[in-house]
This record gives C-alpha cells, structure tokens and sequence, in this order.
C-alpha cells in the first residue's frame, strides 16, 4: 500500500508511463511461456535446492509451521497494540507507548533490543466538515452534507472554513487542460475511481496504485493552478459511505479525501451545473518529535554478523487502530522470533526482527536505519516485510534472483499445506521499509495476503481489531517463520 517515500511502492510504480511496444514487437520479442510461472509450485526440487535443506531442518521448519498454526501469540499481541494503546500515528503518545512496549516484549523472548531514534513528523487532525450550499435543483434553505477526512500532509482552511465552487476532473490532464483560468479560487475534486473489478480479481494492489496517485500529487497539482483546496474520491473499495485518509505531498492548501458515495453525487450534480461547497479543515503541522525504530535480535549460532530482518510497522492511521496496516505484519514479525524461542532453535545466523516507525508519513525510520546500518547491508542476507494486511497469505512477493527462486522450492513444499506457496517475482522492492535494503541487493520478500477485501478498510475508521481472523494470522505467521528461519540456517545463503 511508495511514500515519498510514502507514497507506497505501487503507487510510484503507477505513476511510471507505460509505453507498450508495436503489437509485432511483442509478438517477436515474447519469450516462450515455461508450463509452469516462474516462482510457483514447480514439479521436482533441484539437487542443488535439496543439498541446502538437510532432513533436519526440513523436521524444524514443518516443526515451525505447526507451533506457528496452533499459537495465539500474534493475535494476543496485536489485540494489545489496537485495544489497549490504539491507534499510534507518528509524533502521538500512542505511537511511543507502542514502541516501549514492543521493546519489552521483545526483551522478554530474550532478544537483545534496540530503541533508535528517529525523526518523525507530528501531524494532528482537526475540525473535519463539508456541505455543499448551491447545487442545480436545491430546495430553498437546505444544504447536503458532504463525508470527508483530511489527507496527511494537509494544511488548515481558516477556522471558519472556506466556501468556493467546485470542479470536478478525472485525470491530471483533465485539470492541465483547464488552465489557472478556470481553477483558480476552486476547490478541485479529482474523481478516479477505484477499479473493484481489478480487485475482486485477486489485483487490489494494482487497481490502489493506479488510484493513489491522485491522493498523493492531485492537491499540489491542483495548488500550482490556483486552487483554493484539493479532494479526492477515496481510494478504496468499499461502499460504506467511509472515507480513506493517507498522505498526500504537502500543497500548501487544504487537502481531504471524500466518501466515494459523495465523489458521486458531487460529479453528478456538478454535470448539471454550478456547485459550491463550504469546507472546513483544520489539522496541524506540529514540531517534528524523536521516536524510535525497534531493533531485536536473535543472535546467530555461527554467523551473528550475517541478518535475516523480519519487520512490520508499528506506525497507523489514527482513524481506525491500524489492525491491518500494520499490527498484523509488526505481530507476525514477533511471532517468529517466539516460536523459535519456544522450540529453543537458535538459527546459525542473526534473526532480526524490526519495527519500523514512520512508514505512512514520510518513511523516516527506513531511512534512519539506512543511514545507520548501510555499511552492513553487505552482511544482510535477507529482508522480509508484513504490510499487506492480515488475510490468508499466498506466498511471497519477492526481488531476488531466478536461482534464489529455485533454492527456495523446499519452502514452498513446506507452506504447501495452507496455500502459501507463490514466490511472485517483482521488479520493485516489495516493501516500503525494506526498499533501500533491496536496491542495495539483500534477496527481499514481502507477504503476499488475498487482498481482494483489504482496501474496505484500509486507512479508514473500520481497520480496527475485528477485521484480523486469528486463524488467518497464525497462517501468516507460520509463512514469515517458515521462511525467515530457512533463510537463516541454510547452509548457504541466498545469491544476490
């Protein structure tokens, strides 16, 4: 769900042009299709795949997976971060809480742990109202109420808010056309819709990429033409009348997403005529604070200099308690870190489990530990990320190379029983926090979940606690264990 670096990978990834080649360049060009895609279930595991997992630790991972499918540690522990300290957005007493906590419950499975300060931005929401006051065919002496919540990022509208036309466009070209002429002194509604039938296909993260990129540039794209604020159709896949916030690069204007169902109705009537909306928005830009990323490790048997990092964020949205985004991926993290300690498996390498701070408003922690730790990435055999949801996981969204793909084949055999079996190659790091670690040539891995129902309530008031199915996260965790701890103590690492 890349921020700038925030803005979420596919996000940027959408924001690349795409320029197909002549159907008959395609046609010539296109490769053979192996019978089965690469990073799927293939029918034998090589020689070389089965020399790296003796039947020991074949025994440990099976061993893994069970222990993980019948642990309620991750569920009681993101029970914990949503309930009793709740929502965490960056610079909040929330958000230090949560990391102190994290931290001694990391200590308590013996880890040696870390607090890392970093610098995080501390945005506070508001007032939040909207109306539409003149519209084609209104009753006398009535207004509709318009659903909305400001975007990260946003500044204020004066305390008494603003009242100005609006106009509504589907595309950054639609509004380039119009000119400063015609938006300046508007209020810019920008109406992409999100594609449900992408993600009811299994390609929810697809059709969000190419929707968020108007929450993240639509209101400064709309601020260097004149406008006097910005709003955008929520970017999700619900029809509850909820809207989505999530950051938005800072425009200098007042920035909100509205409800799908009213992105409707404004385009609607807007179609018909002359639409005016009283806006009121009043969030702050407060001093930036110290928070902390957690560090813990679980040294390594033989090569404690070598790092396998297993990571979810600890930062959310303060609309709902980020039980999704991310308590589920920062819980499974620490999941693997319990189980090995409950089956007392002390991998030959260091098993380092993060939790990152300031992944949804700018991506400060990854960056604090880049510059920390980059020198070392060398000795950082894999990264793993958590931070698509809670859902039954498929396997892995992977960057590494098609060799790495095959050693990992006796994995795949082990996840085989929940489903979890896909290594989907990427060209892009598959994970916000993870990302610098990747470009620089750490094999990395993302959680794959079915994410056809995770944009319902992602970054809104409904991503609270009820929407985790414990049964589903102890998947989850068994898939992060399972593999953090193969890449651990295979004889051989991964090549980059």
């Amino acid at each position: 769900m890349t921020k700038a670096f925030r803005f979420c990978i596919a996000f940027l990834i959408a924001l690349l042009p795409i320029t197909p080649a002549p159907a008959d360049a395609q046609t010539a060009q296109a490769p053979a299709q192996p019978s089965t895609p690469p990073g799927y279930l293939t029918p034998q595991t090589s020689e070389a795949a089965s020399a790296n997992f003796p039947a020991e630790l074949l025994q440990q991972l099976n061993a893994i997976k069970a222990a993980a499918l019948s642990d309620d540690y991750a569920y009681r522990q993101v029970a914990h971060l949503t309930e009793n300290i709740g929502a965490r957005p960056t610079g909040s007493a929330q958000a230090q809480a949560a990391a102190e906590y994290v931290a001694a419950e990391l200590r308590q499975l013996g880890l040696e742990v870390h607090l890392e300060e970093v610098k995080v931005p501390h945005w506070v929401r508001g007032a939040e109202t909207a109306a539409l006051v003149e519209y084609p065919g209104q009753a006398p002496g009535t207004a509709q109420k318009v659903v909305l919540t400001a975007l990260g990022g946003s500044t204020s509208t004066p305390a008494e808010g603003l009242t100005a036309d609006v106009i509504v466009v589907n595309s950054f070209d639609e509004l380039k056309a119009l000119g400063r002429d015609k938006v300046s002194g508007k209020i810019v509604l920008f109406n992409e819709l999100f594609d449900k039938q992408k993600a009811a296909g299994g390609l929810a993260f697809a059709a969000y990429g190419e929707a968020v990129r108007y929450r993240a540039a639509g209101p400064k794209a709309a601020a260097d033409l004149g406008a006097v604020a910005a709003l955008v159709r929520s970017v999700g896949n619900n029809d509850y009348r909820l809207p989505h916030t999530g950051f938005s690069v800072p425009a200098g204007i007042s920035a909100g997403a509205v409800t799908a169902e009213d992105a409707g109705l404004i385009a609607d009537l807007a179609a018909e005529g002359k639409v005016r909306m009283h806006l009121t928005l009043t969030p702050q830009k407060l001093p930036d604070v110290t928070s902390y990323n957690v560090v813990a490790d679980l040294k390594g048997s033989e090569h404690p200099e070598q790092i396998v990092v297993v990571s979810g964020h600890l930062d959310s949205w303060d609309l709902g308690t980020g039980a999704i985004d991310d308590g589920a991926g920062l819980v499974i993290a620490m999941e693997t870190a319990e189980l090995l300690q409950k089956l007392h498996l002390q991998p030959r390498r260091t098993l380092r489990v993060i939790a990152w701070m300031d992944e949804e408003t700018g991506g400060s922690g990854s960056r604090a530990y880049t510059k920390d730790y980059s020198g070392e990435f060398a000795n950082h055999v894999a990264a793993i990320e958590s931070d698509a949801g809670a859902a039954h996981p498929l396997g892995f969204d992977v960057k590494i190379s098609p060799k790495a793909i095959e050693m990992l084949r006796p994995v795949q055999e082990v996840l085989a029983s929940i489903g979890a079996t896909v290594l989907q190659p990427s060209s892009y790091p598959p994970g916000a926090d993870i990302a610098a670690m990747s470009e620089a040539g750490v094999p990395a891995f993302g959680v794959m979940q079915d994410g056809r129902t995770y944009f319902n309530y992602h970054h809104t008031a409904a991503d609270t606690l009820d929407k985790i199915v414990p049964a589903e996260l102890r998947e989850n965790a068994a898939a992060m264990a399972v593999l953090a701890y193969a890449l651990a103590e295979t004889k051989e690492p991964l090549p980059r």
